[in-house]
């Protein structure tokens, strides 16, 4: 079975699921997940997908939202591609059973909504459910599928090169323990974002920065990383962990508060509630240092009951179990890490620096989002450049030979680990350390501080990586420690505030740095 595989995915989100299916027309191809299939960061979006569907909207407009959002950083070729492309893309999801909520007013149009960033209703949706109604979707359709095989609760540890060319992957099966050698002529790195690099975050516990640490450690460069977003409006409430209240709430109408019911936000931006995330999200975080606030409040009780319920149903049903009504009650929210808008950098074809290698989805840097991704473009940028992976793959596989007698996995001067404690210490610690000093702001001695303790962590973990036999815990510290020193040398190396990159030190824009953070890797 396993020498049958033409293309290996790596990564079971929107970005995966699309590429795998658009492959398997032509190709054998096999995905590898960490956890169960569909599960991830997609799982959980809320909000939609951009695109211009409506005859008032235009793909101009798009166009320049996004590059306003993105604070002049935006790759304007890479904006147009995805752009031109997003509705033959939604086009295609709703082709293969997806459900988007339809326009009550208009019989056979789709209710298109508004969110931070737009000038225009442009969002499609599923309720306020949109990541799972995509996934549920797509997964039914992999498991549907003969040409495609799905190996859950696979770590991939490495990639294996032979030749300036990427030929396979080492993966942990997290059943045996055991590490297996995967052979195949192209592989796509679909593996989602580095947001758990953080103390609080709004994504799943995988969402560890696997495939930007894999790829780098191969030989890819990477952008962007010190451009990490904070969605604004993450509940605050001990048990909830990462449940966020999606950016549509503040599309509908939703203010935020201050406990004595103020709002702060059209003092700080003329687009209030409506303002990019990062102007938002470090508004709050103002407002909360400001004051010694735990907390800042969103509140849409001035809408109808029947509409809060219609439109967000499933924020609603998520917060009665908290004891919080959505229709009467202001809701405590505070900013948490939510999406990674750097990474491994590809071209329009979705191709890394090293060939056989793609990459599509959050673990990627294309250029779309700048120094900070507009809202509801990040499903979209998922499905543009797993079609781009997919296509350009079928076009050239006959020219990769696919090497069948890759070597094994070598771990016989390893030993097994009596101190498991080591991990879940330095994993807390890691993250600590980059929510107190390389957070929503900034400044050169708490990223200094920063550097200086991520540095002797990452020796201590690779001298305990090459000791002791590897774990998936042990894996994903592996690659945290490394993206969270990437992220610190990116955020180093901008010595001005831009977008989601807001320094103490260098409070004001400045044009010399008018170009992507790329960081080499080092030369072997």
């Amino acid at each position: 079975m396993l020498d049958e595989i033409d293309v290996i995915v790596i990564g079971a989100g929107t970005a995966g699921l699309t590429a795998a299916l658009n492959l398997a027309d032509s190709c054998k191809v096999a995905i590898l997940c960490k956890s169960a299939l569909g599960d991830g960061s997609s799982l959980y979006a809320q909000g939609g997908i951009a695109a211009v569907m409506d005859k008032g909207d235009s793909l101009e407009s798009h166009i320049q939202d996004t590059l306003i959002a993105g604070d002049s950083l935006c790759d304007k070729e890479a904006v147009r591609f995805t752009v031109e492309n997003a509705k033959s893309c939604v086009e295609w999801l709703i082709n293969q059973g997806v459900n988007f909520t339809l326009d009550s007013k208009h019989e056979n149009y789709y209710h298109l909504t508004m969110e931070g960033g737009h000038s225009y209703r442009r969002i499609l949706h599923a309720a306020d459910a949109t990541g799972k109604e995509v996934q549920t979707t797509l997964t039914t359709l992999i498991k549907n599928n003969k040409n495609i095989q799905v190996f859950e609760y696979y770590n991939v540890v490495d990639l294996i090169l032979q030749q300036q060319r990427c030929v396979g992957a080492y993966a942990l099966n997290l059943k045996t323990n055991k590490i297996e050698t995967f052979s195949a002529r192209a592989i796509v790195l679909a593996s989602g974002g580095a947001s758990r690099v953080y103390q609080y975050s709004t994504n799943p516990v995988v969402s560890s920065g696997d495939g930007i640490a894999i790829a780098y450690r191969a030989g890819c460069r990477v952008a962007n990383l010190e451009f990490n977003q904070f969605h604004p409006t993450c509940l605050y409430h001990p048990k909830a962990g990462s449940f966020l209240l999606s950016e549509a709430l503040r599309g509908e109408g939703a203010y935020l508060r201050l406990p004595n019911g103020k709002r702060f936000m059209p003092q700080i931006d003329e687009r209030a509630e409506l303002a990019p995330r990062d102007i938002v999200a470090r508004a709050i975080d103002l407002q909360m240092k400001k004051y010694g606030l735990e907390c800042v409040y969103l509140d849409i009780t001035h809408k109808s009951p029947e509409f809060i319920q219609t439109h967000f149903p499933m924020i609603y049903e998520e917060l009665l179990k908290y004891g919080f009504d959505l229709t009467k009650d202001q809701i405590p929210v505070v900013p948490a890490a939510h999406y990674t808008c750097g990474g491994i950098m590809v071209d329009s074809k979705a191709r890394t620096d090293i060939v056989g290698l793609y990459a599509a989805g959050e673990v990627t840097y294309t250029g779309l989002h700048g120094a900070n991704r507009m809202a509801s473009n990040s499903l979209l940028e998922c499905l543009v450049y797993a079609f781009a992976a997919a296509k350009d793959i079928k076009r050239k596989l006959l020219e990769f030979d696919k090497i069948i007698n890759l070597p094994a996995w070598d771990d016989a001067l390893v030993q097994d680990s009596d101190e498991a404690i080591f991990i879940r210490h330095n994993w807390k610690e890691v993250r600590r350390c980059m929510w107190d000093y390389v957070g929503i702001v900034r400044s050169n001695k708490r990223l200094q501080r920063a550097m200086n303790r991520i540095k002797l962590l990452r020796q201590e973990v690779y001298d305990y990586y090459s000791d002791f036999t590897v774990t998936a815990d042990l894996l994903e510290l592996r690659n945290l420690v490394l993206v969270a020193e990437l992220m610190i040398e990116s955020a180093m190396r901008r010595k001005e505030s831009r977008g989601l990159h807001y320094t103490l030190d260098y409070k004001q824009k400045d044009p010399r740095f008018l170009k992507p953070t790329i960081l080499h890797p080092a030369k072997s």
